[in-house]
């Protein structure tokens, strides 16, 4: 059962993902709202419409009964995600922008509204918090749709400049990291969890090694200039059978830098800019396929699940095995702040390594 938290940092969370999601849509016109029919979009227009529903359905109306503020009937037909089909949603006969909004503000006033006493009780806190992060979810999305349409940077409120994050350079090397048992998955008393995080359970762990960075675009652009992509020995099957479909030889949002020949230099599109590719910066916008050919190009592999979460939480005990303590956070039990990663997107982009 999740632990009972405050009912202001319960508010302070529903206001604070509710910022993001305005931010991301506003100073976008009507046709940018719905944007194009495609597979990996959702038209923003309908999906802050959802992200309110969410909230509506799974806890006003299913735990405490309300009505939609629309009527149940015309709130399902717009913005049940399980219900209307992807391919549908460009043509609902969707509220106005400014009706939506309405609404979205009208379901946040009654979430918050409902919320009395110093502390939230078990069942709030935890399905309150679960919106929030499907909210969180949600502003993720909303954030590819403008990279994938080239729309302009969004501006965030909490937008940090992060120049000086930007010249630092590479970090390689790698870490030892040793074998052990390890509990995998979240503690039943955890603050909150997914229900894939349930329940935590021993694994045991052999010792390996791990990069202390992630890749970055310098050294996956030596990957592309040495044929990598060519290379069918740096390809799974599976791996091969989507190369060959899409006709992929570079990541999806670099651009050459020389009239096409991917031996030369790069350039990258970010939200409606094209910048000098930053060379220290993790390679991100990349499939999975990629990201194995890459490895087998480099005679390295992708860390398993289990070696992610070790590598993140696990601490080595006195006599240099894997000890009992799992730490909350890759920095330890300390709440996360701006200066332990880049975090809420502030930086509206990556950073170097």
């Amino acid at each position: 059962m999740t632990a009972a938290i405050s009912t202001t940092k319960l508010i302070a969370m529903l206001q604070n993902a509710r910022q993001r999601t305005h931010e991301l849509v506003d100073g976008l016109d009507a046709e940018q709202l719905m944007g194009p029919k495609l597979d990996t979009v959702n038209p923003l227009h309908w999906e802050i419409g959802h992200v309110a529903y969410f909230y509506e359905y799974f806890i006003l109306r299913q735990l405490y009964g309300h009505e939609s503020i629309l009527s149940n009937r015309q709130a399902d037909a717009l913005y049940d995600s399980i219900a209307v089909s992807h391919n549908t949603r460009w043509d609902l006969p969707l509220l106005s922008m400014t009706e939506t909004k309405d609404y979205m503000q009208g379901v946040l006033d009654s979430l918050c509204e409902r919320l009395h006493g110093p502390t939230a009780n078990a069942q709030d806190s935890f399905i309150y918090q679960f919106g929030v992060f499907h909210e969180d979810m949600h502003t993720e999305a909303f954030t590819w749709a403008r990279q994938k349409l080239a729309y302009p940077t969004p501006k965030f409120a909490n937008a940090i400049d992060a120049t000086n994050l930007r010249n630092v350079g590479p970090y390689p090397g790698y870490v030892d990291i040793p074998g052990g048992v390890f509990q995998l998955g979240a503690d039943p008393e955890a603050a909150f969890m997914f229900d894939n995080e349930k329940f935590a359970h021993e694994v045991q762990v052999k010792a390996f090694s791990i990069a202390k960075a992630a890749v970055t675009n310098a050294e996956y652009a030596e990957f592309i200039a040495e044929g990598g992509y060519q290379r069918d020995a740096c390809w799974s099957e599976e791996g091969l059978q989507w190369r060959n479909q899409t006709q992929a030889s570079h990541p999806g949002y670099w651009v050459a830098d020389n009239g096409g020949d991917v031996s030369g230099k790069w350039l990258m599109r970010r939200f409606d800019q094209t910048i000098p590719l930053p060379a220290f910066e993790p390679v991100i916008h990349v499939t999975w396929y990629e990201a194995d050919a890459y490895c087998r190009w480099a005679g390295l592999r992708l860390p398993t699940e289990i070696e992610w979460e070790v590598a993140a939480l696990g601490e080595p005990d006195n006599n240099g095995g894997l000890g009992a303590h799992k730490r909350r956070y890759p920095w330890g039990d300390k709440p996360p702040e701006i200066d332990h990663a880049n975090l809420d997107g502030r930086a509206l982009s990556c950073v170097d390594v």
